[in-house]
Formats: C-alpha cells, structure tokens, sequence
C-alpha cells in the first residue's frame, strides 16, 4: 500500500473531491483490472474512452478516480481528481509509485521510422560489450541485463513501463536505451520518464492509419524532443530533411550526426560489401560486420551516443566493431552449393524497402538478380500499398507479392491495392501468390547463382496474423525449408 499524497507529488489536479489522506493499492487504467483501493484512472483511447467505465471500476473496488471530466454521480467514500489530460497524469503518477525509476539510471530514447529496433539494440550490445549491465526496451524485446522479458507493443503502457524500468535499476543497470514510438509519444506512454538524451534516425510516410496527416505523424516524433531536459543530450542526423526540426524546439544539448555534411559526429562508407562496412569514423579507420549504408548510419549513430555518455573512443569503435544485426534486420543466410543468398528484412514502409533493396543492388554481383518477396500488412495505412509494389519492381529483377499480416482483411483485397502500384513494364516480372510459404519456396525455385532474394515486411515476427488469429510463421525458418538446409 502506497499513500497517495506521495503517489500525487507535483500533480496539479484542476479539482479534488473527497480526502487525500488514504493509502492505495495499485494504479489501474483498465477497469477489468481493478482490485479492492486500487487507483482507476479514466484514459480516453483510441479504441475506448475510460470514462464509460468509472462506476464499473468503482464496484471492482476502486477508491480513487482520476479523470478529465467528473461523473454525475459522486461517492461520498471516494476521492475524485480532475486532471486536464489522464494519460499525461497517468504517467506521472505511475512514475512516482514506483519512485521515479528512470532517475536511477542513464535512459535514451531512440525515435523515427525506419531504424528504431537495430539502433536500440546495437546500442545494448554495445554497452553491454563495454562492461555495463544494460536494459533494452524494444518491439522485439525488452532486457534486463541477460533476461529477456518478451515485448507485446513496441512501447509498453506507462504503468508497465516504470515498472520494468525500476526492475532494471532494482537489477543494477546503468543504462538503458528504449524504441520510442510516435503512438507512444502521442498516448503519453513514456509521460514521468527522465531522459539522459533522445535520438531521431529519420522520418518516412507511415503510421498514417494512426496520426491521419504526415505533418502530425512529424509534430507527434517532435513532441518527443520538445520535452527533453535542459541537462539532456537531443541527436539528430542532419542527412534527413526534417532531422533539424526535431531540435527546433528542445532545451536539449543539441548535437547532429551524418555521412554527407559536416556535423558533430561524421562518418564516410569507404567499402560496403557483404562481409562489413569499412568507414572512416571520427576520423579513424573503422572496420564493422554490419551491411549496408543504412547501417553506416546506424553504426555513427551508436558512437555518437556512446561518445555522449562518455565513453572513450577508441573503447567504443573496438566494442563497436564487434555487433552484429538485430534479428530480423538485413538478417541473411546462403545456399552456399547453390550460390544463392536470402534475405529477411523488417521493411514494411516504402522508405525502409527502397533502402534495404538499395543496398542489395550495392552489393549483388554479375548477372545476379534480386528476387523480392513483399506484402502489405491489413487494418493499417492502405496509400502505402501501390508504392511498395512499385518500388519492389523498380529495385528488383523479380518480384512476388504476396500475404503480410492480412490481420481482418481480406488478403486478395490488400494484393489488389498493391497490384495497383505495379508500373505497365514490370507486369510480365511480377507475380501474385497469396499463400506467403509458397511464395517464398517460388521464390527460391526461380533463384539462380549469385541471386539474391529480399523476403520483406515481416523480419523477426515468428506469426502470421489472418482472420485476427495468429499463425505460426517465420520467414527464415521457409527459406530454410526452400533451400534444403533443415
């Protein structure tokens, strides 16, 4: 039990009804959940609004309400909060029950579109590598040093969250570096946490399903920075076109990294194949087993937070070299008798697949061609789809749409829209096959040597969601199957 007085420290409610001096249980912001002098707080969602279920929180034996809008009826026995907005509240004081966690350690947030998970995780392992104990909040998942504790949203609840990162302090961690996403940032998810310093990777058309407007998916990532401390660091790359806007606005230190322009922290790609990036690095010769410019990026981006928290740099650049991709992440096995090498990739934005195919067309040799696999995924933003069919056959020798996470559509439907996108030149190099394992085993069939063939869209996923049930599914493990290796 908790006071709540404590629990209320540096709230401003706009009303109060009823005494402040009780002890409470647990807060709660779903009302199923509710136990005996729990705190209810009444969110408005995306899908329900809290308010609808305060007296049903109230049976369940919740003691103290917290809302934007009082209810009619009043319990004399209860305390009542009106707050200007909940979830903001529910943040904060979420952060306070459990003693505001994220003070006890360096916390950095990393947000954009494409980037997110690789950057989040390089920087783990990194830090991890350095000799720290680290955690890591991701869309695949989150770790406390060693412990994995598996991810349901790429940001978890604001109640969760502190409560997973005062675990993290409880087990000793220094650091922790956590995937911001835009609907976290606009749900105030990450509301009551103290960040040591912010990345943006970049920014790209998606979410639009969600934010409606490019321009408010750009001012919700911004949110982030505006709200940084003046003692934070706020790192942006420069090379993005909207990477300075993040800063505009924020108390932050503000520092930028790129690979085309001068900046705080620069780098340039020397060699890029398919054994590692060779860069010049701040200005010394570096060596890393990641591929691809994008990783180049990810890579600088990684030093220069590194370089922020003090870290020495010759330190980082050796701990550096050693990481390895994130699963799921340009994450590539080989036919080796066959000559033919694959790749799964978590692109499922137009930006995020023009790049990835980019780099493959960097890297194949000879006559070999890119075979690319690619669906879109159901119940999200529908303008994306044309333009990833026809980027696919812009970029690739062949092309095979095919099912992504259909979720409640119907998967011939989103293949349709996508069918759309396919310019007149490529219909004759461009297949549809719904079925997404036997698209895959086309895939590899029409294969030849020195080929390469980009499964996209799905990456460390180990489902297929149709009709609302999840399936198992994992494209590494068809492609394992295609090949002849399992």
């Amino acid at each position: 039990m908790r006071r709540l007085t404590n629990i209320l420290l540096n709230i401003s409610p706009q009303e109060t009804v009823g005494s402040l001096s009780r002890t409470v249980n647990k807060i709660q912001f779903d009302s199923r959940k509710v136990e005996e002098d729990d705190i209810f707080v009444a969110v408005r969602g995306t899908q329900a609004d809290g308010h609808n279920y305060i007296e049903k929180a109230i049976k369940l034996g919740a003691r103290v309400i917290i809302c934007e809008a009082l209810p009619k009826k009043l319990h004399n026995e209860l305390t009542y909060l009106k707050v200007e907005n909940s979830a903001q509240v529910l943040g904060e004081i979420a952060a306070n029950y459990y003693d505001n966690p994220s003070k006890d350690l360096k916390l950095v947030g990393v947000t954009g579109t494409n980037g997110k998970t690789t950057t989040a995780t390089l920087l783990y392992d990194l830090f991890s590598n350095l000799g720290y104990k680290v955690g890591l909040i991701s869309t695949i998942e989150n770790k406390i040093g060693a412990t994995t504790v598996p991810a349901t949203h790429t940001t978890p609840d604001a109640v969760s969250l502190q409560e997973l990162i005062a675990e993290m302090v409880e087990a000793g961690c220094d650091y922790a570096f956590m995937e911001v996403s835009s609907h976290a940032i606009h749900q105030r998810r990450i509301a009551g946490l103290s960040f040591t310093g912010g990345l943006f990777s970049n920014i790209s058309h998606d979410h639009l399903d969600y934010h409606n407007t490019f321009r408010e998916y750009i001012d919700a990532k911004k949110m982030f920075f505006d709200n940084l401390p003046k003692n934070a660091f706020a790192l942006t790359n420069t090379d993005d076109k909207r990477g300075m806007v993040m800063l505009q606005n924020t108390k932050a230190r503000k520092y930028t990294y790129s690979l085309r322009q001068m900046a705080d922290y620069k780098a340039k790609i020397l060699e890029n194949t398919l054994s590692g990036l060779h860069l010049d690095l701040d200005g010394e010769e570096f060596f890393g087993r990641l591929i691809g410019k994008f990783n180049a990026y990810n890579l600088l981006a990684c030093y220069a937070v590194a370089r922020l928290l003090d870290q020495e740099k010759m330190e980082t650049m050796a701990a550096l070299s050693a990481l390895k991709s994130a699963e799921g992440r340009f994450d590539y096995l080989a036919d080796n008798q066959r000559g033919i090498i694959a790749i799964v990739d978590y692109a499922h934005t137009p930006d995020a697949l023009e790049k990835v195919l980019q780099t493959i067309n960097q890297l194949r040799e000879g006559e070999g061609k890119i075979i690319t696999v690619v669906g879109c995924g159901g119940d999200r933003d529908k303008s994306k789809r044309p333009k990833m069919a026809k980027i696919a056959c812009d970029n690739s020798q062949q092309v095979i749409l095919t099912s992504d996470n259909p979720r409640t559509e119907d998967p011939n439907v989103i293949l349709e829209e996508m069918e759309a996108g396919v310019p007149k030149y490529a219909t004759q190099k461009t297949l549809t096959i719904t079925n997404r394992k036997q698209a895959i085993k086309t895939a590899v069939q029409l294969a030849k040597r020195n080929d390469i063939i980009l499964v996209a869209g799905k990456g460390h996923e180990k489902y297929q969601e149709i009709d609302g049930v999840r399936h198992l599914f994992d494209d590494k493990v068809e492609l394992r199957k295609a090949f002849g290796l399992t």
